[in-house]
């Protein structure tokens, strides 16, 4: 019974050991993923809107600028 308390113990302090040296990756993969599915979700919610920002590229050119002199 003892050992087997012990290979509890002993699994509980790995497991937090292992936890906390990965918290950082494992915050920054999720944070970069709800990073994406954001921008995802905010672009499908106004694709018309920022269409509508957009200013319209020209088709054709004007006369050249004359020299100043």
């Amino acid at each position: 019974m003892s050992v087997a308390a012990f290979t509890m113990s002993a699994g509980m302090v790995f497991g937090t050991v292992l936890l906390y040296t990965r918290i950082p990756s494992l915050t920054k993969y999720y944070m970069s993923e709800l990073t994406l599915e954001m921008t995802k979700l905010v672009t499908d919610m106004m694709p018309g809107q920022i269409d509508e920002a957009l200013p319209e590229l020209p088709t054709e050119t004007g006369l050249p600028i004359k020299p100043p002199f």
